[in-house]
């Protein structure tokens, strides 16, 4: 592979997660309008956000299975546009079927998408010679701030979930199927796939759910924490610490924005100190931002807690991606497939949790059982190494260091 064609397709990947970001992002703001274009009860409600996660983990299942005979480039050449479609669905039906039938499909794309962009990921890392990985998450993280603005404009201005979906699809789909033309999958040093999916050969340790059980521990309290901030923090700004309805709004803002700053350099962390580090340092940020919310006097201790939670977590879920990578060289795509599904489990577990133990007991009570499960990370922290060498300190040339 040229150092032309990896620059290339890192770029259509990071094109790729960008996409993705806007359109789940222009998904889940919208919520509230979905809602009352198809008239769903409150109480049905969490069954169709339930139904999301739960079948884009059935679709990260199906890929790992899929990729076992196509290459990871094949799904997420065909999931993205399906995801985008499907969002055009959601936006263009009037019945309650059209619903369930737009958001399974966005569901069971989703998790093919997720799944096979990240083994490209893991795979082009590895290519590389260097930390890549955080960047194609910051990637994820710009497009989600891009579609949530989109969807502001969208209710300040009163459009239709139609008239706001169609023109971002009809730039985005052209582009990203423009773009698919040049992903890329890298190579071990025996020549072989690094995915060890279609015509590659196996390399290094077997797939063991037992080893790989500590990363899927991660990802699922890192989830926990995401969907706890997504979930709560504007209520628990305005309901626990009597901040303003206009107030409220602005710590996902702020969390999304730390989240984009932290991935830009989280990789330049990885290179220079090591991801066991890196994610230790993560891990306590995080867990001194949940601790900082629980006994924040008002609104804007409570924002700087917030403000933690976005640095600190953000590099969790893309080093526990290429953690995964690492440890099974020649399975990576399996692995990254398997490891997806608990994304889906802490999205799923995070905010109904929080909830119950809110109502049950205090909400400031509530953020630290997110807390002590991001502390539990440490615990598990030497599952993201031994790395082959430390990226940049001298042991070892980079087979692709002079790639951009």
């Amino acid at each position: 592979m040229t150092d032309a064609g990896l620059r290339h397709g890192r770029a259509s990947l990071g094109l790729s997660f960008g996409v993705q970001g806007v359109a789940f992002a222009l998904l889940v703001t919208r919520i509230p309008a979905i809602q009352d274009q198809y008239g769903i009860s409150d109480g049905l409600l969490p069954v169709f956000l339930a139904a999301v996660p739960i079948l884009a983990g059935a679709g990260s299942v199906v890929t790992e299975k899929v990729v076992a005979r196509v290459r990871p480039s094949v799904v997420l050449r065909w999931a993205q546009p399906l995801v985008l479609l499907a969002l055009l669905g959601v936006g263009a039906g009037r019945e309650l079927w059209h619903v369930a039938v737009a958001l399974g499909v966005f569901g069971l794309a989703v998790g093919a998408l997720d799944a096979s962009m990240n083994m490209l990921g893991v795979s082009l890392q590895r290519a590389y010679g260097r930390p890549i990985m955080t960047g194609f998450h910051a990637a994820f993280s710009l497009g989600g701030i891009a579609g949530a603005t989109l969807a502001w404009a969208g209710a300040r201005w009163e459009l239709s979930l139609l008239a706001s979906y169609l023109p971002v699809v009809a730039v985005l789909l052209p582009a990203a199927l423009i773009g698919s033309r040049w992903y890329t999958e890298g190579k071990l040093p025996d020549g072989t796939e690094a995915g060890g999916g279609a015509g590659s050969g196996s390399a290094g340790r077997a797939l063991s759910f037992r080893l790989l059980l500590p990363l899927c521990l991660i990802m699922t309290f890192a989830y926990i924490g995401d969907s706890t901030v997504s979930n709560w923090s504007a209520k628990y700004l305005q309901d626990v610490l009597g901040s303003s309805e206009q107030l409220a709004t602005v710590p996902y803002n702020v969390y999304m924005v730390t989240t984009l700053l932290g991935r830009a350099v989280g990789d330049l962390g990885v290179r220079r100190f090591g991801a066991v580090a890196v994610v230790r340092g993560g891990s306590l940020l995080a867990a001194g931002g949940f601790a900082v919310v629980a006994v924040a006097p008002g609104a804007w201790v409570g924002m700087l807690g917030f403000t933690m939670l976005g640095f600190g977590l953000c590099v969790i879920v893309p080093q526990t991606f290429a953690a995964a990578g690492r440890m099974f060289p020649g399975d990576s795509d399996a692995a990254v497939a398997r490891l997806n599904i608990f994304n889906y489990v802490g999205f799923l577990v995070g905010s109904p949790l929080v909830g119950a133990l809110g109502d049950a007991w205090s909400y400031r009570g509530a953020m630290l059982v997110p807390m002590v499960l991001v502390l539990a990370t440490l615990v598990y922290a030497r599952a993201f190494g031994p790395e082959p060498a430390r990226y940049g300190g001298g042991h070892e040339r980079p087979r692709t260091a002079d790639v951009g």
